[in-house]
């Protein structure tokens, strides 16, 4: 696919799905740990393996805007109790910078879902992408707000 503008990581089933997108809706960026086929039983699952979630979050917010009618329009994973002092999330980090380009919140747009309540979360979203990302802990949820 060869569109000006567009970034090449957006593949045309992609592309079609975010448009199809309303105001509200969610899609769920997960990392390759991440049980998005089973999870997107009753949503679109795209495979976007090889690719990061750093890379495609980027990518999609250039073409979708976070909601403005809602605090926190993006969702990540909380570290699991078992988890909190033993795994770091640097990706956090990335989410935030590449999030305050797109939206002037920047990491205030930014909540945390306990790992059950993520899933239960990520099983309403419109759309699932299944990613090769490595971090852990680097699943995201986005809200779709407004073209204007």
């Amino acid at each position: 696919m060869m569109l000006k503008g567009i970034p090449k990581i957006l593949s045309p089933e992609l592309l079609k799905v975010l448009c199809e997108m309303g105001h509200g809706d969610t899609i769920c960026i997960g990392d390759g740990n991440f049980p998005a086929a089973s999870t997107a039983k009753d949503a679109i699952l795209i495979r976007a393996d090889g690719h990061g979630v750093p890379e495609l979050l980027d990518a999609i917010l250039q073409v979708f805007p976070l909601d403005k009618h809602v605090a926190r329009p993006v969702k990540l994973m909380a570290v699991t109790p078992s988890d909190e002092g033993k795994v770091k999330t640097p990706i956090w980090d990335d989410f935030k910078a590449i999030i305050g380009k797109y939206d002037d919140r920047g990491a205030d747009a930014v909540d945390y879902l306990e790992r059950f309540h993520f899933y239960d979360e990520a099983a309403k979203a419109y759309c699932i992408i299944a990613t090769g990302e490595s971090a852990l802990y680097a699943n995201v949820l986005i809200q779709k707000g407004v073209v204007v």
